[in-house]
């Protein structure tokens, strides 16, 4: 690079100098001034916005007032921060006057070789590093506006190759105290090269960038970059894998992307045709249900069997391979390896949920480290086929830090090899079924967990949501309004933005309507009937008050299920309930109460919520007192599970807030009875109740810590 650099030695009085390095994360900058501190001649400071208060990050101002005290004392000065805007330099620029140059150093390097840096890295001042920090690069890259002679440098220097940025050190390393650099531009390829796109905008159709020239009319502009830009052609070959993803996409879009292995195809000796099926069939059905999602499929191998089965019957059904797509690489290491970032990817884990053995398992346990292997022995002991299990990953985890990687969804499918557990003995019929249920649960506890991150960062931005107290025995009455987290809390947020699986009936009208119009059978008499009678049900009822009565659930969907039943005549649900109801309504809780306390003596390890149903099945308003275990053979299907686990069910504390507030009660759509089944512990995404039940009775997860329900045995 011909900088046309050297020295003058000047007579009149030296001139400070100002350096404003230029370039996203990853460039360089602070490499580029440590070597010419390390070697120069000049008395060189370096500001920098990452460590200017005291060692950490700083603001604008502090930057200023460091450089032009350093100026003052006779020192040239290094503006180490990304200035990749004209605004951003605007302030350093003016340091400069008739004793000060201004400078700028442009480390214009190619955006994979940033993005690649950023991601390897640790310890960096700033902390950008590690899985997050392709996209920051991405985003800063596509804003960036070259510096120019006009806004105020005396000199620019651009670097776009490592060649460049060792000339470039060795110019000011050369520097002496009493030495100036000649005027102008230098290093610049090509004037008319503007902006070097981000990677997303590669395979996007975009806009002549700011400031770039007329150029030819026939060009379109990604011509013009492609012909212009030596750098293009590197990365357009390179983004276009050979499986069909495209890289540039997955390593900086915010669509979440699930990163999977093929299921039981290597050592459960699936047979690969068979599997192949599967997946494409499970993924079109998956997709038709969720959008805005990707999904791909990842094998180590470039001779990969599998990745060109299911390519190629991809390719047959047309599915969007923006959706869904195939790559060989390391599932362990595909950001560092500029291949895809996601927070989320699965392992083909073994029954015993174990590191052992090998393949994708061993090598995902060992980047992973030992967290996740604490953290897996919290949820569950062990897998069965057909299932799967998140897993949040530490932030300590050295795949988080590395790869970024959020979730390890643990997942086990059918085995056909007769030297491992559960063989199937070729039976596909079965074995089909096992691997659809396998991947249906993976898909789900992604979708989960993508919706849980969704609604965590509405949550974050929201200064409405602050952190409920945890409630216990001690304080019931006072404390149930302070809802559980997690799940329903994530819920909670859907209020201000209703979805499909959410109605919420806000106007008072629209309850007395929906009320007016509801009809009950002879059989949703039963419990009218009771309260209405008792005497004629002792053999139901367990206890009989003026206001209430109390008696077993003839159906208990869990261990401990009672309910207390309003005698009030015309009061048949919470949609009928008015202020004038609130001492029924806190008579009722307290006699609940007095209930769960009673239950929790005979078995402390128990939990009990509280509340309503929206819409109830059942004639006459009751309070529902449930243990948390949901351990019934009572307990069968899909709007079983979801009416007390949902925001279809109201917890009693709430529904009393309500009332006093705004002389109402909010009612929850029966489109919430639909939704996926999820466990109330660890929120997991499960396809069926049979496979929801066996993972409840092995997931440890705490109730109270990770929902904070109404309250818990202490």
């Amino acid at each position: 690079m011909d900088l046309d650099a050297n020295p003058q030695h000047q007579e009149e009085k030296p001139k400070g100098i100002v350096v404003i390095l230029s370039g996203a994360p990853g460039s360089g900058k602070s490499t580029f001034c440590n070597d010419v501190l390390s070697a120069g001649r000049r008395s060189w400071v370096r500001v920098c916005q990452d460590t200017i208060a005291n060692g950490k990050a700083g603001t604008k101002s502090q930057c200023l007032k460091s450089a032009a005290a350093a100026l003052k004392e006779g020192k040239s000065v290094f503006i180490d921060r990304c200035n990749l805007e004209k605004e951003q330099r605007a302030e350093f620029v003016k340091l400069g006057d008739e004793q000060v140059d201004v400078h700028a150093v442009v480390l214009d390097l190619p955006a994979k070789v940033c993005i690649s840096r950023s991601v390897k890295r640790s310890g960096h001042e700033g902390n950008l590093q590690g899985g997050k920090a392709a996209a920051v690069v991405n985003r800063m890259l596509q804003k960036k506006e070259l510096p120019k002679v006009s806004e105020g440098f005396s000199r620019i220097t651009f670097c776009q190759n490592e060649n460049d940025v060792r000339d470039a050190v060795k110019i000011y390393s050369n520097l002496g105290q009493n030495d100036n650099l000649p005027a102008g531009n230098f290093g610049q390829k090509s004037p008319d090269a503007k902006v070097q796109l981000g990677i997303m905008k590669f395979l996007k159709k975009v806009e002549n960038p700011k400031n770039a020239s007329n150029g030819s009319q026939g060009s379109s502009p990604k011509q013009e970059i492609k012909d212009k830009d030596p750098c293009f052609m590197e990365l357009e070959n390179e983004h276009e894998n050979k499986e069909g993803i495209k890289l540039k996409d997955s390593l900086v879009d915010d669509i979440p992307i699930l990163a999977f292995p093929s299921i039981s195809t290597s050592d459960f000796q699936f047979d690969h045709g068979k599997a192949s099926d599967v997946i494409v069939e499970s993924v079109i059905e998956f997709l038709n249900k969720v959008d805005n999602v990707r999904l791909v499929l990842v094998d180590i191998s470039h001779k990969s069997h599998m990745l060109s089965l299911v390519k190629e019957k991809a390719e047959k059904k047309n599915i969007d391979p923006n959706k869904f797509s195939t790559l060989v690489g390391d599932i362990t290491r595909l950001c560092t390896e500029g291949k895809l970032c996601c927070r989320v990817i699965a392992n083909a884990a073994n029954w015993r949920l174990k590191p052992g053995g090998g393949g994708v398992n061993a090598a995902i346990f060992k980047a992973a480290g030992e967290d996740l292997e604490m953290a897996t022995k919290e949820r569950a002991d062990t897998l069965s086929p057909g299932t799967s299990v998140a897993i949040p990953l530490p932030s300590t985890s050295p795949l988080y830090r590395r790869e970024g990687v959020t979730h390890v969804i643990h997942v086990l499918g059918p085995n056909m090899n007769p030297q491992r557990p559960n063989c199937l003995k070729n039976d596909y019929v079965k074995g089909c079924k096992v691997l659809r249920d396998a991947y249906a649960s993976l898909f789900e506890n992604f979708a989960s967990i993508t919706r849980d991150q969704r609604c965590n960062e509405v949550k974050s931005s929201d200064p409405r949501n602050d952190a409920s107290k945890r409630s216990s025995v001690d304080n019931l009455h006072n404390d149930q309004k302070n809802k559980r987290d997690g799940f329903h809390d994530s819920e909670s947020n859907k209020k201000s933005k209703p979805d499909d699986n959410m109605v919420v009936y806000k106007d008072k009208q629209k309850n007395e309507k929906t009320a007016a119009k509801r009809t009950w059978g002879s059989w949703a008499q039963a419990l009218h009937q009771m309260a209405m009678d008792p005497e004629k049900h002792k053999d139901a009822v367990i206890e009989i008050f003026d206001e209430f009565v109390a008696l077993n659930d003839l159906y208990p969907k869990a261990k401990k299920h009672i309910l207390v039943v309003s005698r009030l005549p015309g009061l048949d649900s919470i949609a009928d309930v008015q202020k004038e109801h609130l001492p029924l309504l806190k008579t009722m809780h307290d006699a609940g109460l007095k209930w769960a306390e009673k239950f929790l003596k005979e078995d402390a390890s128990l939990t009990f919520r509280l509340g309503y149903h929206s819409v109830p099945s059942m004639r006459q308003l009751h309070l529902h007192v449930i243990s948390q275990d949901f351990d019934s053979p009572h307990l069968k299907n899909k709007k079983h599970w979801n009416s007390f686990n949902t925001l279809f069910f109201r917890d009693s504390t709430d529904v009393i807030e309500e009332v006093e507030k705004s002389g109402e009660v909010t009612l929850n759509d029966e489109n919430l009875l639909s939704v996926e089944l999820r466990c109330h512990r660890c929120r997991s995404a499960h396809p069926n109740i049979p496979r929801l039940k066996f993972h409840i009775s092995n997931c440890k997860a705490s109730i109270s810590s990770t929902q904070r329900l109404v309250f818990a045995s202490s």
